[in-house]
């Protein structure tokens, strides 16, 4: 008997005659032996109706009770399924957040699990019951709901998974695994039967939709394997796992872009201490991620600070960051909003030399410039025009061999 967590989307659960379609897979399972956990999102398109509708009330909606609003998604489509499952024969109990008691922090709207009290799960599942936990969400510690953010529904079924130490979290979703880049932009994208937590990791920093963050955070500091396949199919997806040894024989496992970046440079900042300190802690303290700084070197005591910032928060950094630098002398600061990322990702870059200036010279052949670059031990991005953000992806696909999918070694 395997103990299973898996988590079904929006997209998976977005109508009744899909709800069915889900409750059949699990009850399949289930008659293999398993215990079945299964979390779910809200139906397909509920969550922004109800965020739409606060916001026809005001523009700017109270947050306690915006994620009391939020919640109720997740709610129906978990009774929902439950009364599916019983209807065909199956003891089944829904749960939402605080009666599974996954206790977070206070920040509603991107609120952090902090633990979860799995002694309701258990009796439970010993009773032979299926379980269904509403994802996104839980309860403070002044007995308030909250919820994770977009993509928190991952970070619940993976959190779940290590606390009951479940064997596998399968992130069931509409995609049949994770691929060498995104397949929509090169159709020689290949599906990879197996990727590193650290290589998901970088994945999903720079915009993979396939697992939110947080969730593959969870999975490597507990160990959790994460299977992603697809809810429409039984094919086998991409194993989620800690980094063996055989994974360093590959350079490159993947390509990843992200057109969400825009572009600020402080010109003629004065180089002395704290000024770095003073430009950047209004921007820290509206909340706002800071990715790629390059600092150029000092001439004649000034010098230049480039940063990179999500485009949904361009305007507002560079306000933010135009009063700082009246104040610390700075001579102007200039904005761009069309760039985007591209970046390679492998675990086999520990032990591979050469792949940087690979990068550069595949890049350099086809005119595109490298406006900014950033590495780490797995990882190589490059800041470059939008309109040839295509054009790369492609481009170093083919000139690291990702065209033909990892051989599978597990």
């Amino acid at each position: 008997m395997a103990r299973i967590v898996q988590k079904y989307g929006g997209t998976s659960v977005g109508s009744i005659e899909k709800i069915k379609m889900v409750a059949e897979r699990v009850i399949e399972a289930c008659r293999e032996g398993n215990q079945m956990v299964v979390v779910l999102s809200a139906m397909a398109g509920q969550t922004d109706g109800l965020i739409a509708m606060a916001k026809e009330i005001n523009p700017d909606p109270d947050l306690r009770e915006l994620d009391v609003l939020m919640s109720t998604g997740e709610q129906v489509s978990v009774a929902l399924f439950a009364i599916a499952l019983k209807s065909l024969g199956y003891e089944a109990r829904s749960l939402l957040g605080f009666q599974a008691a996954i206790h977070t922090d206070d920040l509603y709207g991107k609120a952090r699990i902090r633990d979860i009290e799995i002694d309701r799960i258990t009796r439970n599942l010993d009773a032979g019951r299926i379980v269904i936990v509403a994802g996104f969400q839980g309860l403070n510690a002044r007995g308030d709901i909250t919820t994770l953010g977009r993509g928190g529904s991952d970070t619940t079924a993976v959190a779940l998974a290590a606390a009951l130490d479940a064997d596998v979290c399968e992130i069931l979703t509409d995609v049949d695994g994770v691929y060498t880049t995104d397949p929509n932009v090169y159709r020689k994208a290949q599906k990879m039967d197996f990727i590193s937590y650290d290589e998901m990791l970088e994945m999903a920093s720079m915009g993979a939709k396939v697992l939110e963050i947080r969730s593959v955070e969870f999975a490597k500091k507990f160990n959790v394997p994460i299977h992603v396949r697809s809810t429409f199919s039984k094919e086998r997806g991409t194993m989620v796992i800690a980094e063996i040894k055989d994974m360093e024989k590959v350079a490159v496992s993947g390509v990843a872009y992200n057109k969400n970046e825009a572009r600020i440079t402080i010109r003629k900042v004065p180089d002395q201490p704290g000024v770095a300190s003073r430009l950047f802690d209004p921007v820290f303290k509206a909340g706002i991620v800071v990715d790629m700084i390059v600092q150029n070197t000092s001439q004649d005591g000034f010098t230049d600070l480039t940063f990179t910032v999500p485009k949904g928060d361009f305007y507002k950094t560079m306000k933010l960051v135009s009063d700082v630098g009246k104040d610390v002398g700075a001579e102007t600061v200039l904005g761009d909003e069309d760039i985007a990322k591209v970046s390679i990702i492998g675990v086999g870059m520990r032990v591979h030399a050469g792949v940087a200036k690979k990068m550069f010279s595949a890049l350099a052949e086809k005119n595109i410039n490298i406006i900014m670059i950033s590495t780490s031990e797995i990882k190589i991005s490059c800041i470059i025009e939008e309109k040839y953000t295509e054009l790369a992806v492609r481009v170093l696909h083919d000139t690291f061999g990702l065209n033909h999918a990892k051989e599978e070694i597990l």
